[in-house]
């Protein structure tokens, strides 16, 4: 992940209603949530929430498929990894050890996910 990309992930978190999504979507897993059950859960409208999801979708945050008529949003966690990632990588100056657990729990994939 690059500065600007990691900038741009920031910048979807830094609003209350896309953090709370996210963080739904995270508690969610791979299976995910479609956009119905997250406004009904979150107390948003939908053409509200449909906005701040396109904003977590273009951040590499999310991903969304279609199942029968709804869209099912999921967490994208590649892209979550890459910005954890991006933030430790340089973690500790010279003693990478002291991070180097904390890194490999964010980079290892839960089982069963698909990234």
């Amino acid at each position: 992940m690059d500065r600007s990309a990691a900038l741009a992930a920031f910048a979807a978190l830094s609003q209350e209603t896309r953090l709370e999504t996210f963080r739904l979507l995270v508690k969610a897993g791979p299976a995910g949530r479609s956009a119905g059950a997250i406004a009904e859960q979150l107390g948003v409208r939908q053409n509200t929430l449909s906005s701040h999801l396109g904003i977590l979708l273009a951040a590499g945050l999310v991903g969304k498929r279609r199942d029968g008529r709804s869209i099912v949003y999921a967490a994208d966690f590649a892209g979550l990894r890459a910005l954890l990632t991006y933030l430790l990588e340089e973690c500790c100056g010279s003693d990478r050890a002291a991070c180097s657990p904390l890194i490999a729990s964010i980079i290892r994939a839960p089982s069963g996910e698909t990234s």
